[in-house]
């Protein structure tokens, strides 16, 4: 099973979404968390089951919270390009594609 390796810019939201649910309800950015870990499990199990919504790039959604993990396959890992929030600024990750 190939590692997972993320973007900085994508593991600091993926922290940031955990900590803002985490002030909203005891636990629930344990939760957020939990369900990222969940989509990622998933990519690794069978990344081409996901949609491909840019060339190359692909997004897995999470259960319970309007996140998607958007990432690439490479020949020896997957990148994790975003942990985005599925209704703000939807490309703001295209950037970050080389």
């Amino acid at each position: 099973m190939k590692p997972i390796r993320f973007h900085p810019e994508a593991e600091a939201e993926m922290i940031s979404a955990a900590v803002f649910y985490e002030t909203k309800q005891k636990d629930l950015g344990k939760r957020f968390l939990t369900s990222v870990q969940n989509a990622l499990n998933k990519i690794q199990v069978n990344p081409l089951l996901y949609q491909e919504i840019e060339e190359g790039v692909r997004r897995c959604l999470t259960t319970t919270f309007p996140f998607g993990v958007v990432f690439r396959i490479m020949p020896d890992q997957y990148v994790i390009i975003a942990v985005m929030h599925l209704h703000r600024a939807p490309g703001y990750w295209k950037s970050r594609v080389p």
